[in-house]
């Protein structure tokens, strides 16, 4: 502790005492992301508001080799940006400049702390948009979009964040400022810009990133379909792909999903519906049209119970809804649950779905669905009473069934979320032992004294070169404080 008051004294004086937190109740504010099932109270924290601070903050946690982890908006959900108690906590969220908009371009520079939807509000007036769109994009920022990979519902048509970046600005964990990628749609050399986006803070601090603007479309057609169960929608979802129809988004949610947000915002999803489907196509009004008709004959097909189509802007805005607000209005139902984040394939989704129901029968737990149903990425809530004893212990060994599933069938341990450090321990179960050192020896390569966000991604120590230690599935982050 005397190492981290000896670095709150020095950049204090470099960057002013209102931009550096010490405090102990202070510090709590930061103690978790959106997964809160971690806690850990940071050592010491410090508001960047530009390049220049993030610069002098790293070259200090280095020269006093002293972890460091960057934190955007904190709503992440896999203990991306769980602090270090023995570390320094760079905020990003006061670096909020949209330093350029340039439609003729179709590029867009803003900085880390800025939040996902404003990109849009901010190219809206030159007929553009920014496409990757997380259920929390009124209050995700860039930075931690750009650490995670970020995906969203209309992922399945446009791809994650990595196909809308172009270019960053970061400053590496010995405090050196690179610009990886650029302006132009490709650079040549390796791909360092593809690996810095989704490695969760472990290869340095984005301070600038470049992204890609769209064109918003000419037509955009959103349906709501009811089922009597979460299979018929699954079979809905494969049969609208297999017919070389590729919708904006393709989104469900199960019953227990739909009360919550029925609970939460009234959305007024279908009564009795054992799932819902929510299909948007956009492009040219033709094609929409004609694809449009395809979709609802398929739900049909299907065994679809009520077919609802937005008529107005009000009424699309109204079925997103209960999608973009299912995550939180499960706190509705339950008082505590955990998110899980798996990858299947969409051919396979009836038949998971119907595992997942009896991993949830053996181990006491309910679970609600949401997914992004279009390219396989379940989001399964596993809900428990964290005042039962023994709760929380069947809901994590829920939670890892599930991502065993999701490997048993060819799938991913997270499809968006990240790894972070919940998921870690997982890391084994989809790679071998070489597959993760070939992993190290990139991390390494940027970061040879490990300080940059240490423990997350990968079930190794903080530093490069020591021995890996492989956690238990119950088993807390080291340096955890759980409350």
């Amino acid at each position: 502790m005397t190492t981290l008051k000896s670095l709150a004294t020095a950049l204090r004086a470099d960057l002013g005492a209102d931009r550096v937190i010490d405090d102990r109740q202070e510090l709590r504010t930061y103690e978790c992301d959106g997964l809160a099932h971690y806690k850990v109270t940071p050592g010491l924290v410090v508001l960047a508001r530009d390049t220049a601070d993030c610069v002098r903050t790293v070259q200090a946690c280095c020269e006093a080799r002293v972890p460091f982890v960057a934190r955007g908006s904190g709503t992440g959900l896999s203990g991306g940006a769980l602090p270090r108690a023995d570390g320094v906590l760079i905020v990003t969220a006061k670096m909020r400049e949209i330093v350029e908009v340039s439609p003729a371009d179709e590029r867009a520079v803003v900085q880390p702390g800025v939040i996902n939807l404003d990109v849009s509000k901010a190219s809206a007036a030159h007929g553009y948009y920014y496409a990757p769109d997380p259920s929390s994009q009124q209050i995700c920022s860039i930075g931690g979009n750009v650490a995670e990979n970020s995906g969203g519902a209309h992922c399945l048509k446009y791809g994650f964040t990595t196909n809308h970046v172009l270019g960053a600005r970061v400053v590496t964990p010995d405090g050196e400022v690179v610009e990886l990628g650029g302006r132009a749609p490709d650079s040549p050399g390796y791909d360092l810009l593809g690996a810095f986006v989704g490695a969760e803070g472990t290869l340095g601090v984005a301070t600038e990133v470049t992204v890609r603007l769209t064109r918003l479309p000419e037509s955009v057609r959103t349906l709501l379909a009811g089922f009597g169960s979460p299979q018929q929608a699954g079979a809905a979802t494969s049969a609208i792909i297999a017919a070389g129809v590729v919708p904006a988004a393709v989104e469900m949610m199960d019953a227990l999903a739909i009360e919550a947000a029925e609970a939460a915002v009234a959305c007024g999803y279908p009564p009795g519906a054992g799932a819902v489907l929510i299909v948007e196509l956009d492009g040219p009004a033709a094609e929409v049209a004609a694809q449009f008709a395809q979709v609802t004959a398929l739900c049909e097909a299907n065994g679809a119970t009520e077919l609802r189509i937005a008529q107005t802007p009000a009424e699309r805005a109204l079925f997103w809804k209960g999608r973009k607000s299912a995550f939180a209005a499960v706190g509705r139902i339950s008082p505590d649950y955990i998110v899980q984040d798996g990858v299947i394939p969409r051919t396979a989704l009836p038949e998971v779905l119907r595992r997942i129901d009896e991993i949830a029968a053996v181990h006491g737990v309910r679970v609600a669905n949401v997914f992004h149903a279009g390219d396989g990425n379940l989001h399964p809530l596993v809900l428990f009473d964290a005042a039962v004893p023994g709760a929380d212990l069947h809901a994590e060994e829920a939670s890892g069934a599930i991502i065993d599933l999701c490997i048993e069938y060819g799938g991913s341990i997270t499809g968006e979320h990240g790894v972070g450090a919940d998921k870690a321990k997982y890391m084994p179960r989809m790679f071998t032992d070489d597959d993760l050192q070939t992993m190290q020896l990139l991390r390494c390569a940027f970061d040879p004294l490990g300080l940059a966000n240490p423990g997350k991604i990968f079930p190794t120590p903080r530093l490069c070169g020591e021995v890996p230690r492989r956690h238990s599935a119950s088993e807390p982050p080291a340096g955890a404080e759980i409350f």
